[in-house]
């Protein structure tokens, strides 16, 4: 589960939770921490790969609006996304795809 700490006092007991959590759910207390973000972003960049290294990607889809961690919407074009980035998304989805040898339809979320 994720837990919200924005207090260096809650860290201790909202790490301790999360092991608690993970070791009864898949036998590992292993967790990850991230970096909360107030008003972020989640954009998403499909590309298609062949056997042969070919990729392209189909350009970008803003997921943004989510409820409970589920998207509600996908908005593609991402409105209001600057040309530089969203050439930069595509560009780096395509690489990503690249790099470990993807073959198929797939989705590289930012």
């Amino acid at each position: 589960g994720m837990r919200l700490v924005q207090h260096e006092g809650e860290f201790l007991e909202a790490l301790t939770s999360c092991q608690l959590e993970s070791q009864a759910s898949f036998g590992d207390a292993s967790v990850l921490l991230e970096k909360y973000l107030v008003h972020p972003r989640h954009v998403e960049v499909q590309v298609m790969a062949d056997a042969h290294g070919n990729v392209v990607h189909l350009y970008e889809r803003d997921c943004s609006l989510q409820r409970r961690h589920q998207k509600v919407i996908e908005e593609a074009p991402a409105s209001d996304l600057d040309p530089v980035i969203r050439a930069k998304l595509g560009e780096m989805g395509t690489k990503a795809a690249q790099a470990v040898g993807y073959v198929n339809a797939g989705t590289v979320e930012f």
